[in-house]
């Protein structure tokens, strides 16, 4: 497919690097050569220095005959221009934006191919508000991505010491569950990846990804990580869009107090919340944390738009007492220093905005990806049609599918039931089927066995 991405932000840089992973012909736009060059230097992609609007800069660049735009400057204007002109003078098949203005969003009729011809927009701070309000829901869980429209769930959870299934073979995890039905995914033990079998032994400080219907989770959950404490106080530091998104969508539920260093935005969000406790102050000033009670927090978020800020004011609140620490970092050499040790959730904007990007150019009727362990894996729910005549999967045992090593089938919807993936279990048409693919080389060939061929034989 050849893509063209506006924007070597760190956004776009991300998505052009994975794009170019999966053997895609990707352009890149910026106006900075000296942050092309760097992206050049690692990856092997086409870059063009210039404005991302400018309609002679679109055609250098290959508009012509691209299958995709992606628009992910850090303008909002300037992304809907660049989609206007592409689509009028190229008709550009594919078009996706980045639009982080509420302002344009309020508007329902605005983005169509009568109007402003988006197809797809996405909102990185919507995305990973969203990201962060799903881990709070649950104490324990690392990472919870959502399948089927909500009614499955993957969630990634640190085995606890003295949690029910610590020491024990993976096969007597039913015995605990009775009647509820899930499936362990992977384990990751250190850089060991490990695809479970029965007599696999779950240890302590194994982090377990499994699938199931949402409603089970918790219970499935307590089986890794005994620690059932309820989440009711949260602390964010920084009411950038991403903070202020979260007190928005968290304060109905839970305690929230917020902390802004910009006395103007402090005011703004006091105007704007309507139980969030507002404070304006420095996140990392230990006197502040001290007499805002830090340690009677069970979540503590960083997220302003400072890596290193967001790290000392995690690092404080953990050494203070805050049960859970969770911090927005966008650099990936930070996150392998601190996470775990200091920080138990790290959140990479590029990695959760890319699964939703992934989703638009995976071949094969692929309608959610995500992208786990910083992406090192991958899981996607897929669609089979066909018959067992042009389909490598309808028709055909699950047992029996030409996998990859590193692909499993977790989980099989159909006609909004939900059926825990076993051997013997026959996929029929329309099924939706949910796989973790924990080696990325590898998801082409999952994409293939989604695609219908006349020829399939």
């Amino acid at each position: 497919m050849k893509i063209l991405v506006l924007g070597a932000g760190q956004v776009g840089s991300t998505v052009a690097q994975s794009l170019v992973g999966e053997d895609n012909d990707v352009t890149v736009v910026d106006t900075d050569p000296a942050v092309l060059q760097a992206l050049q230097d690692t990856t092997d992609l086409r870059t063009v220095v210039g404005r991302a609007s400018y309609p002679e800069v679109l055609r250098t660049a290959g508009a012509e005959d691209c299958d995709m735009i992606i628009a992910a400057t850090n303008s909002d204007e300037t992304n809907i221009v660049a989609i206007q002109i592409a689509y009028t003078l190229y008709r550009t098949p594919a078009k996706i934006a980045r639009i982080r203005s509420r302002e344009y969003m309020r508007e329902k009729n605005l983005f169509n191919n009568d109007h402003i011809p988006i197809d797809v927009i996405i909102s990185p701070e919507q995305l990973v508000t969203d990201h962060i309000r799903r881990i709070i829901e649950h104490p324990g869980a690392l990472q919870v991505v959502d399948f089927a429209r909500g009614a499955v769930r993957m969630v990634g959870v640190e085995v606890q010491r003295g949690a029910p299934m610590s020491g024990l073979a993976l096969a007597r995890l039913p015995d605990l569950l009775g009647e509820i039905e899930t499936r362990v995914m992977a384990i990751y033990r250190g850089d060991e990846v490990i695809l479970p079998v029965g007599s696999t032994m779950i240890r302590e400080e194994d982090i377990v990804f499994f699938l199931g219907q949402r409603k089970h989770t918790a219970r499935v959950m307590a089986q890794f990580h005994h620690d059932d404490h309820p989440c009711k106080r949260v602390m964010i530091a920084g009411g950038g869009n991403i903070g202020r998104l979260l007190a928005m969508k968290l304060e109905r539920f839970y305690r929230v107090k917020i902390i802004e260093a910009v006395e103007e935005r402090a005011d703004s969000l006091a105007s704007e919340l309507s139980s969030a406790m507002v404070l304006h102050g420095d996140a990392a000033n230990q006197e502040m944390l001290i007499e805002e009670n830090v340690r009677e927090m069970d979540v503590f978020c960083a997220l302003t738009n400072d890596d290193e800020a967001n790290i000392l004011s995690a690092m404080l609140a953990k050494r203070m007492g805050a049960r859970k620490i969770m911090s927005l970092i966008n650099r990936p050499a930070y996150v392998d220093l601190v996470e775990r040790d200091i920080i138990d959730v790290a959140i990479s904007p590029q990695q959760i905005t890319i699964g939703a990007l992934l989703t638009l150019i995976r071949r094969g009727d692929v309608v959610a990806v995500h992208s786990l362990r910083r992406g090192e894996a991958e899981a996607l729910e897929g669609v089979a049609h066909g018959d067992a005549q042009n389909s490598a999967l309808v028709g055909r045992c699950i047992g029996e599918l030409p996998l990859p090593a590193s692909a499993s089938i977790g989980v099989v919807v159909r006609d909004k039931e939900v059926h825990i993936a076993h051997h013997d279990l026959v996929i029929e048409p329309e099924d939706h089927l949910i796989v973790l693919i924990t080696d990325r080389r590898q998801i082409g060939e999952v994409e293939k066995l989604f695609q219908v061929s006349v020829t399939f034989v």
